[in-house]
Parts: structure tokens; sequence; C-alpha cells
């Protein structure tokens, strides 16, 4: 490939051929974890651009990466649908666990598929199977060759809920290079925060094309029946038991977390840990780990019943993590006492329930310090410190109570993220009715 100028590209030849080197690496792997968990099989030609082409009409295009993005996206793709009811929805993801999500959140309201790898011939046989009118990226999904295509094409791409944390500043300002004419020209930022927008035009966007529109994350609804749900739920298997909740955690995360619980169980005997973890294909690891440690639990995906000396009940199903929170007393949200950055705070504090976390949360960073400045949410970086900190909770309603509120009312000044966002978008959309632009020819070498 050339650049404008004719001269050839050293950086973006250095990312192709890295791309080429590392494609069949990451193939390969996907493959091999389907021996452990066959979602991994599953529309695996998907990831190489294949799959069914949609119907004639060009579709709006989500992308979002895994569950968190997903669950996120769920208010923009329900407005879009709402908005644009003739206009196919296409929402693709990165993760087994992703795709399982979006299938579950938009039956009926939007095709799923799995985003293709950022190789040239993958791309280009994506955007002729899907042929998006306008790509929407949640969050800052960086992908040189798929937005080289939308350039080529005259798809608009719109990085919404967009974020670069100061730690990642001079990694994408090193690779600016690549994304440099996108960025100056043809892309449109809607960043979470006026620091975030600051850090775009940085890397070179376009100070007229960058706005400041909030974090839909905020967004999010709770099911109406999250309270009712979690109410009976406490009333089958907690009845008048302190309970707290730890979701979302992974391998490693649990020792410390059944450690904690412990701890909370010599001061409150008869408390209950509902452990949720990450990963569907971790349900049957748990469920065996509990059964090494000799610990008394009930399992939700074989319907048993906790009893009065169960100690843990298992949340081996997918999709109910919420209706388990709001049976808790207080949450821990995992992924945080191990390094794989934290999952989402904001239900549980939607669900006014005081928050624990561990030390790594850089997911969302931003939030997590939110929540951890106003006091709704602590960090806990031990399993002493964490069961203290859980029966010390338990035993004051009051307390809880305060926290709680403090959360809840955080995550209701930050909405409205979405309602901007979609002032953004509509004349972006508008704009597209007359057709796609044909792709530009390639002059020397495959994009």
């Amino acid at each position: 490939m050339t650049s404008p100028s004719g001269r050839f590209a050293p950086m973006r030849l250095l990312y192709l051929t890295a791309v080429y080197l590392f494609a069949p690496l990451v193939g390969a792997a996907m493959l091999l974890r389907g021996f452990r968990d066959r979602s991994y099989w599953m529309n695996f030609s998907e990831r190489f651009g294949f799959g069914p082409a949609l119907p004639d009409e060009r579709c709006l295009w989500v992308h979002a990466v895994s569950v968190g993005e997903v669950q996120a996206s769920a208010a923009l793709v329900c407005a879009l649908r709402e908005r644009y009811p003739d206009l196919p929805i296409v929402v693709t993801t990165v993760t087994p666990t992703g795709a399982q999500r979006a299938r579950a959140l938009f039956e009926g309201l939007a095709h799923v598929r799995y985003v293709p790898y950022d190789l040239p011939g993958a791309v280009r046989r994506f955007f002729d199977r899907v042929r998006p009118r306008v790509a929407i990226i949640l969050e800052t999904e960086l992908w040189p060759n798929l937005y080289h295509e939308c350039g080529r094409r005259g798809v608009p791409l719109v990085l919404a809920s967009a974020r670069i944390s100061p730690r990642s500043i001079g990694r994408y300002r090193q690779l600016a290079a690549l994304f440099r004419e996108a960025l100056a020209n043809g892309i449109v930022i809607a960043a979470q925060s006026p620091a975030d927008a600051e850090r775009f035009r940085y890397i070179g966007a376009n100070p007229r094309r960058t706005h400041v529109t909030g974090n839909i994350k905020f967004d999010f609804a709770l099911p109406e029946s999250a309270t009712e749900r979690g109410a009976a739920l406490r009333r089958e298997h907690a009845a008048g038991r302190p309970v707290w909740v730890a979701g979302s955690t992974h391998a490693k995360e649990e020792d410390i977390l059944l450690a904690a619980h412990q701890r909370v169980l010599e001061r409150h005997p008869d408390a209950l840990l509902l452990l949720v973890p990450r990963h569907p294909a971790r349900f049957a690891e748990v469920r065996s780990w509990l059964e090494r440690q000799d610990v008394r639990f009930a399992s939700r995906s074989r319907d048993e019943r906790c009893r009065a000396g169960t100690s843990v009940y298992l949340g081996d199903t997918l999709g109910e993590l919420v209706f388990l929170y709001a049976a808790g007393d207080l949450a821990f949200v995992g992924g945080s006492l191990v390094p794989i950055g934290g999952h989402n705070l904001l239900e549980p504090a939607a669900l006014g329930l005081p928050l624990l976390t561990g030390p790594h949360t850089f997911n969302a960073e931003d939030i997590a310090q939110l929540l951890i400045s106003a006091g709704a949410a602590e960090v806990v970086a031990d399993a002493d410190r964490l069961g203290a900190r859980i029966a010390e909770l338990l035993a004051d309603a009051q307390e809880r109570a305060r926290i709680g509120a403090i959360g809840k009312a955080l995550v209701e000044a930050n909405r409205g993220a979405l309602s901007r966002l979609l002032a953004l978008l509509e004349p972006v959309i508008a704009a597209t009715a007359s057709g796609p632009r044909e792709p530009a020819r390639r002059s020397v070498a495959p994009a």
C-alpha cells in the first residue's frame, strides 16, 4: 500500500506483516480452546470474514468487544431499532461469552456475529457480507485494516464512549501513523470525558469531529423484575440469613473469596456467599473445586436449594447475575483481586448495594475511581481485609443503606450519554442515505 503522497508506508507494512504472522497462531489457539469450551468452534469462519450475507439493505453496525460492552450496548441497540425500524442492525463481538450474551439480549432486534480478525482479506469479506452503512465501535477498539476499509468504502466510523487511559497514551501515540488519516478526517469520536477527548486530539483526532458525550454504560436499564426476583430468590434460599455476593469471579480469585468467607462465618455463622463465576466454561470446574474444598454448597444450574448448613450458593447459570446481586446485602465485583481489570460495578451500584473491589480495576478505572472517591465502593487487597469488611457491613444495616444510596445516586447523576450519542449519530446516519461509495482502487499492494 502507498500513502497519499505515493510513498510506501513502513508502519503499515510492519503491521500487515505482524498480522499475517500472528493471525494463524491466534486462530490455532482459539481452536485448541474449543476442546475445553465448544463455543470457541461455533461460527469460527466468521473470524475470517465468512458467514451468511445480510439482506440487501445496508446495516447499522455496532461492535462491542465482550460481555461488558455488549451489556452496555443494549440501550443503544434498542434505541437504534426504535428510531430506524427499517434498517438491519448487526452487533459484532470478539469473545464467545460476548456472543452468547448478545444473542440473548438482541434476539429479534439484531444479527449477531464475530468481528473478523484484522486481516485485509477477512475484513473485505466481512464488509461484502454485512454492508455496513455506519460503524459504531464501543470504547476504544483500534483495528487499522478495519478502519482503513471503512475509509475505502466511505463508511462513517463513530467511536462511542471512547476513552484513552493516561497510561495508554504513549502506546497510541506510537501507533498513530496507522490511524492518522482516519483520525484526522474520517472518525467521529464521542469521548467519555473532556480528558479523553483531549487525549484523542493529542494523538491526531480532528478537533471538529471530537465530542464529549459521556459513558453510555451508565444508561443501562435494570430488568423491571430485578428487585422482585432477587427478593424471591432470597426467600427461597436464605430467608433470615446475611448474604453477600461475589460476582464475575475468576480462577485463583475464588480461593481468596472462600478464605474471606471463612472469616465472615466466624462472626456470622449463618452467612451465605452467592458465588458467580465470570465464564460459563468454568462452571463445572468451580463445582468440582468446591467439592474438593469440602464446602457445603448448592448449585443453581442443578436447581438445588440452600439448607441451614449450606455455606455457598453457586450461580452457575448465564444471564442471572443481576438477580443474584439483587438478593444480596452487599457485593464484591470480581476480576479485581487478580490482574484481569475488574468487571461491571454499575449494576450492583444501581441496586443500592455497598461495593467491594480488589485493586485491579483498570478495565473501567474511571468508573471505579468515581465510585471509590465518593465512598460508594471500597478497595480490599486480600482475604483478611475482605472478610473483615464484609463482616462489619453485614452487622450494620444502616451503614449499608448509607453507602448503597451514594452509589445509586451516582449512577442516576451520570445518565444521559445515550441521548447525546444518538443526537451525534442522527446526522451521520442521515448523510449515508445516498448509498455507499465505491472502494478506492489499491495501487501497489493489498490493503
